[in-house]
C-alpha cells in the first residue's frame, strides 16, 4: 500500500509536462486517496480520470468556499492557517452552487454561445496577425510570453468585455500578484481589492451608458447588482486572459521540445484543431480543484465522509492511462475528446470555445510565419510558473 500522502505534491520532478512522480505513482496505486493537510485536516486527492469525473459531475461536492474552513494542501509560507470559511464573493459563481450558480450562470450562456463566438473567429484572426506582423517585426531573441502569448487574450477579452486595453499592464499585474501561489495575504488581498475597484468603476459606467459588448449586456439586467458585476467582471478577466496566455505560452515551448509533432503541424495545419485539444489535455494548466463533501460519498471504492476537503488533479487524470493510450506522450495526431481540461459537470469552462479558437490561430500563425521557431535558451532554463495557480511559464525567450 502507497503511503498516504502529507500535503500535495507540487515537485515537477518528472519534466516540465508531466505530473510530479508522487502524483502519478499515486494515481497508479490509490487514484482516490486520503491526504494529510498541512494543518491537520484528513482530506482526500483524487487522481484517476474516473474518479476526477465523477467527482466534477456531483453537486454533493460542493463548490462554495463558505461551507467550512478551506484546507489547503500545500505549505504557504506567510499565510496565516484559516480558522473559518471564506465569506462568499458576489458574483463569482465558480464558488458556488445552484440555485445561486444556476442564475447568475444562464445570465452568461447567451454571450458565449457557439454562434456568437463564430461570429468572433474572423476577428481573433485579425488580432492574431496583427500580433505576428508585430513579433515578425521584432529583432530576436525576444519574449514570445510579452509579445505574443499574453497581447493576443488580452486583446481579445478586453474587446469583449469591453475593457480598455490600455488599462491592461495594471490589471495583469495584479492578476499576477492575486494568483502567485504562497503570496503574503496582504499581497493578495490589496491585488483583489485594486483589480475589483477597477472593475467596480467600470461596470458602473456600463450600467449608465450601455455600449456593444459583454459586460454591457450584462448590466443591463437588473436583477444583478454592481457587486455581482464586479464579481463576475473579475472571473471573466481573469480566466479570460490568464489561461488561454498561459496556454499559447506552454503549448509553444512543449511543440520546441518535440519538433516532429511542430512539424506534423507544419506540414498539415488541417491537424490544428486535434493539436490544440492534444495540448490541452497533455498541458492541463489548471490542474488542482477544490470541493466539499456535503454527505458520505463513494468514489472509486472509498468513502469520502462528510466535511471532507476533497483535492482533484485535472493533470493526473488527462494523464491517466486507463482513459489515454500512451497518455504521457504528446501526439497531435490524438482525438483527445473527452480531456478534463475545460473541468465537468455544470463549472465546465463558459469560455471554452474561445479559448479553442485564440489556440487554433495562435498555434497556426506561429508555424506557418516562423518556419525557423526555436528556444533562445536551453530548455532547463526556461522559468515554471510552479509557483502560480495557473500553470506555464513566466518567460519564453525565442528566436528565429
Amino acid at each position: 500500500m502507497t503511503a498516504i500522502p502529507h500535503g500535495l505534491p507540487m515537485n515537477r520532478d518528472a519534466g516540465p509536462f508531466d505530473p510530479p512522480r508522487a502524483i502519478t505513482t499515486l494515481r497508479e496505486s490509490r487514484p482516490v486517496s486520503p491526504l494529510v493537510f498541512p494543518d491537520g485536516h484528513q482530506g482526500w486527492l483524487v487522481t484517476g480520470y474516473d474518479a476526477v469525473r465523477q467527482v466534477m459531475a456531483d453537486t454533493r461536492f460542493s463548490s462554495r468556499l463558505d461551507l467550512d474552513v478551506v484546507h489547503v494542501p500545500y505549505e504557504t509560507p506567510g499565510m496565516p492557517v484559516a480558522t473559518e470559511p471564506s465569506p462568499p464573493m458576489p458574483g463569482v459563481f465558480v464558488a458556488m452552487d445552484p440555485p445561486d450558480h444556476t442564475r447568475l450562470r444562464k445570465r452568461l450562456t447567451g454571450a458565449f454561445t457557439v454562434k456568437r463566438m463564430k461570429a468572433l473567429e474572423e476577428r481573433i484572426g485579425e488580432i492574431t496577425e496583427r500580433q505576428l506582423d508585430h513579433l515578425a517585426g521584432l529583432t530576436p531573441p525576444v519574449d514570445l510570453v510579452a509579445e505574443f502569448a499574453l497581447p493576443v487574450p488580452s486583446l481579445v477579452i478586453c474587446e469583449l468585455l469591453g475593457v480598455p486595453y490600455a488599462d491592461r499592464e495594471t490589471f495583469q499585474a495584479d492578476s499576477a500578484r492575486f494568483l502567485v501561489r504562497d503570496q503574503p495575504l496582504a499581497e493578495k488581498m490589496a491585488a483583489l481589492v485594486a483589480l475589483t475597484g477597477y472593475l467596480a468603476e467600470l461596470v458602473t459606467r456600463k450600467r449608465a451608458e450601455p455600449g456593444e459588448d459583454i459586460l454591457s449586456d450584462l448590466a443591463r439586467h437588473d436583477d444583478l447588482t454592481i457587486e455581482e458585476l464586479t464579481g463576475v467582471a473579475f472571473l471573466l478577466l481573469l480566466a479570460g486572459h490568464e489561461t488561454t496566455a498561459n496556454m499559447l505560452a506552454l503549448g509553444t515551448f512543449a511543440l520546441l521540445e518535440h519538433p516532429s509533432q511542430l512539424a506534423g503541424l507544419r506540414a498539415d495545419p488541417g491537424l490544428v484543431p486535434d493539436a490544440v485539444e492534444e495540448l490541452l489535455r497533455y498541458l492541463s494548466i489548471a490542474d488542482i480543484f477544490y470541493r466539499y463533501a456535503t454527505e458520505d460519498i463513494e468514489v472509486g471504492g472509498e468513502t469520502i465522509g462528510k466535511g471532507s476537503t476533497v483535492v482533484v488533479s485535472l493533470l493526473a487524470a488527462n494523464h491517466d492511462p486507463a482513459r489515454f493510450e500512451d497518455a504521457g506522450t504528446l501526439d497531435i495526431h490524438r482525438k483527445a475528446r473527452g480531456h478534463l481540461s475545460f473541468g465537468h459537470g455544470i463549472h465546465q469552462c463558459l469560455g471554452q470555445q474561445l479559448a479553442r479558437i485564440e489556440m487554433r490561430a495562435g498555434f497556426e500563425g506561429l508555424a506557418r510565419r516562423f518556419p525557423g521557431l526555436a528556444l533562445a535558451i536551453p530548455a532547463g532554463q526556461v522559468r515554471l510558473r510552479s509557483d502560480m495557480n495557473i500553470y506555464g511559464v513566466h518567460e519564453l525567450p525565442v528566436t528565429w
